[in-house]
């Protein structure tokens, strides 16, 4: 693409063509809110160039940062003094690596001399910081310059053995506890592979003292994290729809960008990716690695004597040297997931991991919501936050997805299985285990043994079989459910630090694949066979009498269930958060096995106020922002973000006034008024009504017509009701009709005959002029589908979608909502707006599939006369809330309808 510079304001925005207007304020804006380090809420409706717009504001802000950070260093460098603040903030270009601490206030009577003397050595150290950055700097892209005109490159492994310390170290104290055994019964003789099941020597942080560490090379630093563009959004495709914008922009051949994604989507090991399970996938990517250490261990040791255990493999993508050419390579152009696996396997190197060693050198980094917004998953990741740009796309359910990731429930079947597990791993290895170990072991079962008391069962007994005297569903506070519980004496901070430390849940996963349900050993093995049975007993279909079957080797390529202790781990984890920020809902159903414990998180800004407390900037961007009060209330103001750092900014769009038609429709052909509550929607003449207006739409609009309904089971119902009635047919003789498939896998199949329909049928003309899709707000249909052209020429909302009010979580959240919120005179309470909100997000959401581009047009119905009102219509975005036409009786919709459809498809 041609590069269109522009300049605004006196700023160069390179552009591949000249932008919109709304493009050229969206970019200004979002520079701005870049340089003062501001929280921006940014709103530009689909097909504005909203990404384009994201890309070239945000790396022309990055490209004029680094140039006067550099400008600057070059004047630190020769003059070997920093700049004076003078009551000034440090400047802004100066890196996250080089910022100190806020200076302190100097105590009163310190000597003059003394404080010249500190600020000497300060100015000294910023320029041996300097420095060092600018030879970091200069060998990266001399590596990169090497790469790039095909020089043969040599790397050496200084670090390789720094990689591996921890580990080996765990697994030598491991040997030699096996070794020492205890003086007074000798050891049973483990089978072969057993070592690596027993739970290492654990030292908690307070026991420990400053480890061993090794001495730096300085010629080989590790690089330090440059300041960098966070990017994330809700799905892999529309990460990889970002990356193929940035490699069509003008920034697309200098920018270092850096693509993340979990194992399941970047591993290239077969046997390791054919696992299925996310969570399997993960435990066995870091068996092979602690196997990789183990045997470079083994090699060492100088025991020729010593029985040796046979070699077992290790992955062979995880090879330094490798990794650090995939790194660089990663680094030389931009690529998406796709492209990044393909070199992995060109390289013989893991993307995973290779794609992580380029963090600290990236200029931007891709990457979905859960990997930013969870702070454990963020940490293994190697993401560091201290004085960077974050933006989060896609971001009107930034909320709800805060919530749903910090939100974990477990069921009675895997409190029962994970408590038979680590008792039968507890049994076999007692006599080899620490008394540390065994304590935290011991606490463990105790939890889950409470757990299942709670819900009303018994530890002891077939969660399938075991049925429960109490149902229903009870919401808890965490202080109230912990002493209903009785594990108040527990600390529950220390039992989450033991887990993540000693990988107990690992261990357990191959304890349990190798006793109890692949293959039995040779012998049986003391402790093992109440496991077996256990195990056997849960498996669908096996009853309380029935003899255990013999046990036979798992089908190959069948996915193994992951060790329950891991989701247990959340659970207990989610259990340390503040008292007045989560809730336990405890849900009863008829045996233990289906019912559960579920932790409810109330306050999402407590995880993500870390983001914003650590960002230099950070930017939530979307095509449908309103209503943003949710963002400010809930999210922003809760986390400590001041209004005078908050920036709003939200554009029109780009298509003509006269391209769209927004109608709310408040009476239908037959004068029913239109008003679909819950106790009104399911009435026989509602539904006829709704069949009569499709009909007549059918009638005049050509293409496609997108019918939302606001639940799956309405939506059956209609259905089932037009059928008999004979609408579908009437239907039927305009448009063809297709249904939103409940299983996500059919999506696709679903939405390519719906575009074969209307294409043919456009073509051949005759009475059947396209197709109608009956889909469902919130639904697969309802985000992330482009209706464009002939595929959406209009969209029909049936009601308006209000959640579940006698939902227990929703309720919870309202409560919480109207007690920690203030309200605002002449506004509903919180808990009110929330639902409202709510119900008006997912409606934005469904208007935005129709128009995508500028010069696209289509109708807009909403059926139901609540909509007429004026604060439902304020939630509405900008661009379709100034053109809304509130109409009182169908006749005149219907005129305004055929005259629209009439003018924008040339028809006679």
């Amino acid at each position: 693409m041609a590069d269109k510079t522009q300049e605004i304001g006196g700023i160069h925005f390179p552009f591949p063509f000249t932008p919109y207007s709304i493009q050229k304020d969206f970019m200004a804006e979002l520079y701005q809110v870049l340089e003062a380090g501001k929280i921006g809420i940014f709103e530009s409706p689909t097909g504005t160039g909203k990404s384009l717009s994201l890309i070239c504001g945000a790396l022309s802000w990055l490209r004029d940062f680094e140039q006067k950070k550099r400008q600057e260093e070059a004047r630190l460098l020769a003059t070997g003094t920093a700049p004076s603040n003078e009551g000034k903030d440090q400047p802004p270009f100066i890196s996250s690596s080089c910022q100190e601490t806020p200076d302190t206030l100097k105590p009163a009577g310190e000597p003059d001399w003394v404080t010249q003397f500190v600020q000497k050595k300060e100015e000294r150290d910023l320029v041996d910081r300097l420095k060092k950055e600018q030879i970091r700097r200069k060998k990266r892209e001399e590596r990169l310059w090497q790469l790039r005109h095909n020089t043969q490159l040599k790397y050496a492994a200084k670090r390789e053995r720094q990689e591996e310390v921890e580990t080996e170290h765990l697994l030598r104290l491991s040997r030699d506890i096996l070794a020492a055994g205890t003086e007074a019964e000798p050891l049973e003789q483990l089978a072969s592979g057993e070592e690596e099941l027993v739970l290492s020597e654990y030292e908690s942080e307070e026991e420990k003292g400053t480890t061993n560490g090794l001495d730096e090379d300085e010629d080989d630093l590790e690089e330090e994290h440059i300041t960098k563009i966070y990017y994330c959004s809700r799905t892999h495709s529309q990460l990889a729809q970002f990356v193929h914008e940035v490699q069509k922009s003008p920034f697309g051949k200098d920018t270092r960008l850096v693509s993340l994604g979990s194992r399941q989507n970047l591993c290239i090991n077969e046997d390791v990716k054919n696992l299925g399970s996310v969570q399997l996938i993960n435990d066995r990517c870091v068996e092979l690695q602690r196997r990789r250490h183990e045997s470079k261990s083994r090699a060492e040791d100088e025991e020729p004597k010593r029985r040796r255990r046979e070699p077992r493999a290790a992955c062979p993508f995880y090879n330094y040297k490798q990794l650090q050419l995939l790194r660089d390579e990663v680094l030389l152009e931009v690529k998406d997931i796709e492209q990044l696996v393909t070199l992995g396997k060109e390289a013989a190197a893991c993307p995973y991991y290779g794609s992580r060693s380029a963090i600290p050198a990236a200029q931007v980094v891709v990457l979905p919501y859960q990997m930013l917004l969870h702070t454990a998953t963020r940490q293994a990741a190697g993401i560091r936050l201290q004085g960077q740009v974050v933006i989060i796309d896609e971001a009107h359910n930034l909320i709800d997805t805060i919530t749903g990731i910090h939100s974990t429930e477990v069921s009675g079947a895997q409190l029962c299985q994970a408590h038979s597990q680590l008792l039968q791993y507890m049994e076999r290895y007692r006599k080899r285990l620490k008394a540390k170990n065994l304590m935290y072991i011991k606490q463990i079962l105790y939890l889950l043994e409470k757990f299942v008391t709670v819900l009303g069962g018994n530890i002891k007994q077939n969660p399938t079989t075991q049925s429960l005297s109490q149902t229903g569903t009870e919401l808890k506070t965490i202080n109230d459910f912990l002493f209903q519980s009785q594990i108040d004496n527990i600390n529950l901070f220390k039992v989450r630090r033991y887990c993540e430390k000693s990988m107990v849940s690992r261990k357990l996963l191959v304890f349990t694949e190798r006793y109890g349900a692949v293959r039995p050993p040779p012998r049986e093995q003391p402790g093992l066979a109440g496991l077996q049975h256990f195990l056997q007993s849960l498996q669908p279909g096996a009853g309380a009498t029935e003899a255990p079957a013999a046990p036979v080797e798992a089908a190959a390529g069948a996915p193994r269930p992951a060790s329950p202790l891991v989701h247990i781990e959340g659970f207990l984890a989610a259990l340390t958060t503040a008292n007045q920020d989560g809730r336990v809902i405890l849900s009863r159903q008829g045996s233990l096995s289906q019912s559960s414990l579920k932790f409810l998180l109330l306050n999402p800004a407590v995880p993500f106020a870390q983001v914003v407390k650590e960002c230099r900037a950070v930017v939530i961007a979307g095509g449908t922002m309103q209503p943003v009060s949710d963002f400010r209330e809930q999210l922003l103001a809760c986390a400590g973000v001041e209004a005078e750092r908050l920036v709003e900014f939200s554009c029109g769009h780009v298509i003509p006034p006269d391209n769209i038609l927004p109608l709310v429709l408040c009476s239908g052909p037959s004068n029913q008024q239109l008003e679909f509550t819950y106790l009104k929607r399911e009435l026989p003449q509602m539904m006829d009504e709704i069949g009569r207006i499709l009909c007549n739409l059918c009638n005049v609009v050509p293409g496609g017509v997108i019918c939302f309904f606001p639940s799956y089971e309405y939506q059956r119902q209609v259905h089932a009701h037009w059928d008999k009635s004979g609408v579908l047919a009437r239907l039927a003789v305009r448009k063809k009709i297709f249904q939103e498939p409940k299983r996500a896998d059919q999506v696709e199949q679903v939405l390519a005959a719906y575009s074969r329909c209307i294409q043919c049928h456009g073509q051949a003309g005759g009475m059947v002029t396209g197709a109608l899709l009956l889909s469902v707000v919130g639904g697969k249909m309802s985000e992330g589908i482009n209706f464009s052209d002939n595929l959406g020429r209009c969209v029909v909302l049936v009601g308006m979608p209000y959640p579940n009010i006698k939902s227990p979580e929703l309720q919870e959240k309202m409560a919480y909502l109207d007690q920690t919120l203030p309200r605002t005179p002449g506004q509903p309470p919180p808990g009110k707006a929330l639902v409202e909100n709510l119900c008006m997000k997912a409606v934005n959401q469904s208007i935005g599939r129709a128009i995508r581009h500028q010069r696209d047009f289509a109708s807009i119905v909403l059926l139901d006369q609540r909509y007429a009102r004026p604060p439902v219509l304020a939630k509405l975005p900008a661009w379709i809330r100034d053109r809304v036409q509130v109409k009182a009786t169908f006749g005149s919709a219907f005129a305004a309808l055929r005259k629209f459809h009439h003018e924008k498809s040339g028809l006679s």
